[in-house]
């Protein structure tokens, strides 16, 4: 039996990207899901879609950098179905631009969501699991919370702190019934590069120069889901993912060359003041 099969989840982040994609992938293996992001309109079009081809899902709008919002959004789950089996804090924002040219309110903007968002639910579902005696909370991080990225030095910041939570709670929670997991993509075809800033330098050709050829969000989904089911504390996909962390542990020092290699090829982009 699938271990998602007749499962509650939530997932965050839920309306577009990887997040849509965890709550299809979900729905397809037996879970009863709660699509919640800031955009309400595209978390209930990701429901409906859910819905009409044979899953189960509702649609909820929560803004993860409000806490009450967050802590209701659990609530109301429970309320409805007795349990949270799973929550999935995958809301994300991404700041791109040299330090130099990112405001105090740019980072206070990124780590409202990919900080404090998951702390928001990772302390309200875990409170809640520990109760139960039950539970998986899967964070969603980025090899930026591995491998420092140049170019994202408040997004690397939030993802860092993402997997430091994850690590030491996933140990707290082992003997009380609550497994922890954070999830490291790499290059992953996702909502957030939609939704990217970019400060200072033209998006389109920033984007263009991305180095490495983009993951289908399907098909991390269900590397999500794999580590997931296995109980894995660090799920890092695709392979170019893996290949530099496992050089970023072997020698730090390997990788600076990269990082001055892109911060050359970002300042070639960068709009001159």
């Amino acid at each position: 039996m699938d271990v998602f099969g007749d499962k509650i989840a939530i997932v965050t982040g839920g309306a577009s990207g990887m997040g849509r994609a965890v709550c299809e992938e979900l729905c397809r293996r037996g879970t009863t899901v709660v699509v919640a992001d800031i955009n309400e309109e595209g978390a209930a079009h990701v429901a409906s879609g859910i819905n009409q081809a044979g899953g189960r899902a509702r649609a909820a709008r929560v803004d993860v950098a409000r806490a009450e919002e967050v802590q209701k959004l659990i609530d109301e789950t429970v309320s409805e179905h007795g349990r949270l089996d799973y929550m999935f804090n995958n809301a994300g924002i991404c700041v791109v631009g040299e330090e130099r040219d990112v405001s105090l309110d740019q980072w206070r903007s990124v780590l409202d969501v990919n900080l404090f968002g998951v702390i928001y639910g990772t302390t309200a579902a875990y409170s809640l699991m520990v109760k139960q005696g039950f539970g998986h909370i899967v964070n969603t991080a980025s090899l930026a919370g591995l491998v420092p990225a140049t170019q994202e030095i408040s997004y690397t910041a939030s993802k860092y702190a993402v997997v430091g939570i994850s690590n030491a709670l996933r140990v707290e929670g082992a003997n009380l019934g609550v497994k922890v997991s954070v999830v490291c993509p790499g290059f992953v075809q996702t909502g957030i590069f939609d939704a990217i800033v970019a400060v200072n330098v033209d998006k389109e050709k920033l984007m263009a120069s991305i180095p490495f050829k983009m993951m289908e969000a399907t098909k991390a989904a269900q590397e999500i889901l794999r580590g997931v089911a296995r109980n894995r504390a660090t799920i890092v996909f695709p392979f170019h993912a893996r290949i530099m962390w496992w050089l970023y542990r072997l020698h730090p020092s390997v990788l600076i060359p990269l990082g001055r290699r892109m911060i050359k090829d970002f300042r070639a982009l960068r709009y001159t003041r």
